[in-house]
């Protein structure tokens, strides 16, 4: 149970504050009478008019799992176009909302009829929970042809959906926040919703969440509210979660210049990619500067599940959704508590079994560090090691 006085409270602020460039919709944010608030993460449903059941059940056992007091999707609800699924729906072969005339030109009301139809499926799931949840739009979310205003028509129609835009950037990005009260009725969390669109946040997208921030900040007596923040695309940054190794080191990976492996000394979880070391973006160093955001959350690769910090930042991948594609599949649990909030917990979940044959379970996530054998022993592991290195390289010229 919600404290009463800080539901009161709330309410009492958001009549006052309205209209102000904070302004959210209706559906107040508080941390619970216990001090904790608890965020569920997922990422990339991305389906169609024909669902796939374990999507679905996905969904339904993370929020059965996490118990959340606000749900966020890191993007791509919807997967435009794409010849396979793995046969995991009751179309084989066939994935995809965008419909096409026989001139190949994208049929709207088709299609916009086919993302209704795959938006209800996924939020017909969450809206029976009763809890709250918010969407930063992915890069297969903007190739089906809608404008910001009419994915913002589509998906506020829901009642538990908090979805809207604030910033004014010329690309038309919907980026917006929500700020979770604490006992007292004053911000204790912020929530970032950014929107990468096709490639990323732009410097305009970055500037806007800073001066945002800034006022936030600015309005608590000059000291930053802790924050997350989620979006669809990957900032290069996290690149720096990985340190150069050789292609016999467990858990090397193909890179640019050589191999790198996750760095298990300051970052955890399951990593199926490459990424470059040494990266520095706009973005983060607006982050930095805010001085609020704790932990930065991506989808988009879709089998990745690590997260670490740079910079006293956390940097991680939310598992995707998307049965269509092989896993691993499962989501994110961030639970932060009040009077302690840059000490929260952040857990992952692998999604398994068969929602048909209803086997479908989760399971929490346990880190597995780089094995330190000798001998003969890690002589094999080398010689695994390095086949696995070699099959990384081919992944790593093709993806």
């Amino acid at each position: 149970m919600k404290k009463p006085l800080c539901i009161f409270l709330s309410a009492l602020l958001l009549l006052l504050s309205l209209p102000t460039a904070f302004a959210e919709p209706a559906g107040d944010l508080c941390f619970r009478a216990d001090g904790t608030f608890t965020i569920l993460n997922l990422s990339d449903t991305q389906d169609d008019a024909h669902p796939a059941p374990d999507m679905l059940k996905l969904l339904a056992l993370a929020v059965e799992t996490a118990d959340p007091d606000l749900i966020v999707i890191n993007g791509d609800l919807v997967e435009d176009r794409r010849v396979g699924d793995r046969a995991s729906d009751d179309q084989p072969g066939k994935e995809g909302v965008n419909v096409y005339d026989l001139k190949g030109n994208l049929d709207y009301d088709r299609t916009r009829e086919n993302v209704e139809s795959a938006v209800s499926s996924i939020f017909g799931v969450l809206e029976q929970y009763g809890v709250p949840y918010a969407i930063a739009l992915g890069d297969n979310d903007r190739k089906v042809g809608l404008s910001s205003a009419e994915w913002i028509e589509i998906l506020s129609a829901y009642p538990h959906c908090l979805f809207f835009d604030e910033s004014p950037d010329e690309a038309d990005a919907i980026d917006y926040h929500l700020s979770v009260k604490g006992g007292d009725g004053a911000d204790a969390l912020t929530v970032w919703l950014m929107d990468t669109r096709l490639h990323g946040v732009t410097d305009e997208q970055a500037d806007w969440y800073y001066d945002t921030a800034a006022a936030i900040t600015a309005s608590n007596g000059g000291t930053p509210v802790p924050a997350f923040s989620f979006q669809h695309i990957h900032t290069a940054d996290i690149g720096n979660l990985f340190v150069p190794c050789k292609a016999t080191d467990e858990g090397a990976k193909k890179s640019e210049d050589g191999y790198v492996r996750l760095d298990r000394s300051v970052a955890s979880g399951y990593n199926f990619f490459s990424y470059e070391p040494g990266q520095r973006t706009y973005q983060f160093d607006r982050w930095v500067a805010a001085g609020d955001v704790m932990g930065a959350f991506f989808g988009h690769m879709h089998v990745e599940g690590f997260s670490g910090k740079v910079e006293g930042v956390e940097l991680g991948f939310t598992y995707g959704c998307e049965m269509a594609k092989i896993g691993p599949y499962g989501f994110r649990v961030l639970t932060v508590n009040e009077n302690d909030p840059r000490s929260y917990t952040n857990e992952t979940y692998q999604y398994s079994g068969s929602a048909r044959l209803g086997t479908a379970k989760v399971t929490k996530y346990e880190e597995k560090p780089y094995h330190t054998d000798t001998g003969v022993l890690a002589l094999l592991r080398r010689i695994l090691s390095l086949f696995r290195s070699m099959i990384s390289a081919l992944i790593y010229l093709f993806r």
